[in-house]
């Protein structure tokens, strides 16, 4: 009776060793993963640490320079204003006759002129001929340049609509990414002069851009 009741002691015994066992693996290998983690959450990337750091006064200097960005910048001072001055002056029609000022009388400068004479033709002048540039060079007449495709699309809509058929290219300005409307090419300037004028006599922003062949 003693002897069959050892085996069964040692049994238990061996049994309750391997349990103590597992579980003290288990909080090893909890210790050393949780060892592992904190290693690599605390070790420093090389990669990432190479990045600068962007601070919260250079974010907001970026929101505010894109808030007031304008694609169409660079077309401005292409077309400006004419001045009423330069209006007037031209609208006026030339005048043969002496400023206010002269002390001369009519019947003086009268007989000067007939004395003169009218021009030699050889001293006319003579118009520069630009057909030599308007073979290097295609003109576009470009009535916008826009942030977003749908606006771009928008514009050569309304072009659309009055007989003008107008395309939409891209790009790359101040790292940002421009849709330009334009028409052309136009392979004479004089003709690419006229549609311009047409644009802004329909209340459209035209501007002549001239690109080589």
């Amino acid at each position: 009776m003693r002897t069959r009741a050892r085996p069964r002691h040692s049994l238990s015994l061996q049994r309750g060793g391997f349990f103590v066992g597992v579980i003290v693996g288990l909080l090893i290998g909890l210790a050393l993963s949780l060892g592992v983690a904190l290693y690599v959450t605390k070790v420093p990337v090389p990669f990432l640490d190479k990045v600068p750091q962007r601070t919260e006064e250079q974010d907001a200097a970026e929101r505010e320079k894109n808030k007031n960005w304008d694609p169409n910048a660079p077309l401005a001072g292409k077309n400006p204003a004419r001045p009423a001055s330069s209006v007037a002056a031209a609208s006026a029609p030339a005048s043969g006759a002496p400023p206010a000022g002269s002390g001369r009388d009519p019947a003086s400068i009268l007989a000067d002129r007939a004395t003169s004479g009218p021009e030699p033709a050889g001293k006319a002048s003579t118009p520069v001929s630009t057909g030599s540039a308007d073979e290097a060079f295609s003109y576009f007449v470009q009535t916008g340049a826009y942030a977003s495709a749908e606006d771009a699309e928008s514009q050569r809509g309304k072009l659309a609509l009055l007989g003008y058929s107008a395309r939409v290219t891209e790009r790359e300005q101040s790292g940002r990414t421009v849709h330009r409307v334009r028409l052309g090419p136009f392979e004479e300037k004089v003709e690419a002069d006229s549609t311009k004028e047409k644009l802004l006599a329909g209340g459209f922003e035209a501007v002549l851009v001239r690109a080589p062949k």
